[in-house]
């Protein structure tokens, strides 16, 4: 009797190999821009963060009763956060300090933009030594104008 060999031939193999490539290849895509996706997360938890510090700021503030006084009070107007008394402006963070509260990761950097409101400041990735505005994936933050205007932040991941 004779016996019956069982396993692949090479033109199945083969066929399993293209197949898989088409596969690889259509699905690969998809996966690419993984980066971009998470830089953009990034960006918008630290939008999220900033807003966080905001609040806080301005509940520490309400608690001193500094949340009318600007920068340039005498006295200055501060909060204490983590033992440190940093400055405010109208109960919120200054330009100067909002990394202080938030305390931003190190592959972070903050410009100044040459356009826009004063009191104005961005926060993102730090790219080939480019500016954060360069790279259009950053945090913009802008400080209280008066004790009727809050900061607020806003973001922009159109580049991430």
């Amino acid at each position: 009797m004779k016996k019956q060999q069982s396993g692949f031939t090479l033109i199945e193999l083969v066929a399993v190999i293209v197949l898989l490539g088409i596969l690889a290849v259509t699905a690969l895509p998809r996966f690419i821009n993984l980066q971009g996706d998470a830089r953009a997360s990034v960006v918008a938890g630290l939008g999220g963060a900033i807003n966080g510090a905001l609040a806080q700021s301005y509940a520490k503030a309400l608690i001193d009763g500094n949340e009318t006084a600007a920068t340039g009070a005498t006295p200055a107007p501060t909060v204490p956060v983590n033992g440190v008394s940093l400055a405010i402006n109208f109960g919120y963070p200054t330009t100067a300090t909002i990394d202080s509260f938030i305390d931003s990761p190190d592959d972070f950097t903050q410009d100044t933009p040459s356009v826009g409101p004063p009191g104005t400041v961005v926060i993102g990735y730090l790219r080939n030594g480019a500016t954060a505005l360069a790279g259009a994936c950053y945090a913009i933050y802008t400080e209280a104008a008066n004790a009727t205007t809050p900061a607020f932040v806003d973001t922009v991941v159109t580049g991430c």
